[in-house]
């Protein structure tokens, strides 16, 4: 899938970012990603009082995923509160990683790049698949 349109997809993502629940740290973020059927998905973040419980932007995007009939990320973006591009952190490219086509892209701070290159050399289903 490689005629993607960014500028769509950063709209859903910043449309999302409006509904962050950030009052702790004042930093709304929203997320977006197309999926292989071409549907598109997003999340936000939720923070909690208890700050390790908060959930990023991308958990609710991964779970809008699975309630929506799952598949496969193609696309992806991130943004904060002013529009602009962000990285997922280590673990939500984790969690992005679980759910990505094997040739999923993500619009990052340094242009598009390949799950791989966001997070090489990673661990996932395949891993435990081969052991089990």
């Amino acid at each position: 899938m490689t005629d993607i349109d960014w500028d769509a997809l950063r709209e859903v993502a910043i449309s999302a970012m409006r509904s962050a629940y950030a009052p702790y740290s004042n930093y709304p973020v929203g997320a977006a990603a197309l999926v292989d059927d071409g549907r598109t998905v997003a999340g936000c973040n939720t923070e909690n009082a208890s700050y390790g419980v908060g959930l990023c932007a991308e958990c609710g995007l991964v779970s809008n995923l699975a309630m929506t009939g799952g598949g496969s990320l193609v696309a992806f973006v991130c943004v904060n509160g002013e529009g602009e591009t962000i990285m997922p952190c280590g673990r939500c490219r984790q969690l992005l990683y679980e759910h990505a086509h094997p040739t999923m892209l993500l619009e990052t701070v340094s242009g598009i790049r390949t799950i791989d290159e966001v997070l090489p050399d990673a661990f996932g289903p395949r891993d435990l698949e081969r052991v089990n």
